[in-house]
């Protein structure tokens, strides 16, 4: 119920009329049924606008982070966080990626919508980074078609470590549905999941035109600064 409170009500009409979405190729998406939505993952806004923009409910995984901060602005959080769609995830430990994969395999069996972003974290400068296969394990596991989606300028509305979007608007396009099931009962073959995993990262490319760098993003930003050079000294 607050899910649909906020979306149409109390929260969706007002970012609408502010932010005034520019939406391509939503009939993409399929009106029953269980849908994955692969997305390039450029802001924490990502997660608000591309729900929004959906009829059905969309839900996404969320660092557990987000549901278990104290005070008034921690239990707002948890709530705006809840009443968006988004469930909580706990990503430490050998285990966090597999629950992950039983939450969105427990919704897509449902007939829902699974929302998820390839790359595993936000892109550091915009750029397209190598997709993780979890995507391609529940799109063979599920059976369902995997629907690509690419935020095309949220670095822009809402950049990275700022804590207030923009007001410019907002650019989201969806690409036709994909359809993996000529590999039915191969999931677990990593070959084939990377496979999947790389046509989808090639669909978002061509959808957003964004570079493709075939690195995981997570190993770029854990990457040590560059050290700079000591200046010469200078001759007596």
């Amino acid at each position: 119920m607050l899910y649909w409170l906020l979306k149409y009500i109390v929260l969706g009409p007002w970012l609408k009329l502010v932010f005034r979405p520019k939406v391509e190729g939503l009939e993409h998406v399929p009106d029953q049924g269980p849908v994955i939505i692969a997305s390039n993952h450029l802001s924490f806004a990502d997660s608000i606008f591309m729900p929004l923009s959906v009829r059905r409910r969309v839900t996404f995984p969320a660092k557990a982070e987000y549901f278990t901060g104290k005070g008034i602005k921690g239990r707002l959080t948890k709530l705006f966080m809840a009443g968006t769609g988004q469930i909580p995830i706990d990503r430490s430990g050998g285990k966090a990626a597999r629950a992950a994969l039983e939450v969105g395999l427990s919704i897509l069996r449902a007939g829902g919508i699974f929302g998820i972003y390839p790359e595993g974290t936000r892109s550091p400068d915009g750029r397209l980074y190598r997709g993780k296969t979890g995507v391609a394990r529940l799109a063979l596991e599920s059976g369902a078609p995997v629907v690509p989606v690419a935020m095309m300028n949220m670095d822009k509305v809402q950049p990275i470590g700022q804590k207030l979007p923009n007001l410019r608007r907002v650019h989201i396009k969806f690409g036709p549905a994909l359809d993996f099931s000529r590999y039915a009962g191969m999931a677990g073959d990593r070959f084939i999941e990377r496979a999947v995993t790389d046509e989808i990262m090639y669909e978002l490319m061509t959808l957003s035109g964004r570079e493709y760098i075939d690195m995981y993003a997570q190993k770029v930003k854990n990457a040590p600064a560059p050290q700079e050079e000591p200046a010469a000294p200078m001759a007596a």
